[in-house]
């Protein structure tokens, strides 16, 4: 899967929001906040294609968690991107 082109991420009074920027993302009207490792995974995945696989070892490699941990966190993430239209295929 990848980000898809047009949204980018803000910290905004202390508080990390994706905002979207270009003319094919116009209709998008979500507000998409993320806490600190949500974001740190968003940034970690900019500009490649990933995976699941590939979110937990960013994740693995920056936090203490346990693997089990962090598939299921990352496992409930990609499904939040997915539900807010921010990731594709």
């Amino acid at each position: 899967m990848k980000r898809k082109k047009g949204f980018t991420l803000h910290r905004i009074c202390e508080q990390n929001i994706i905002v979207a920027e270009g003319k094919e993302n116009v209709d998008f009207n979500n507000i998409v906040t993320m806490n600190e490792t949500a974001a740190f995974l968003w940034e970690a995945m900019a500009e490649r294609d990933f995976g699941l696989d590939d979110m937990v070892a960013a994740l693995l490699g920056e936090y203490d968690v346990t693997e089990d941990v962090a598939r299921k966190d990352c496992a409930d993430l990609i499904d939040e991107w997915r539900e807010a239209g921010i990731i594709s295929e």
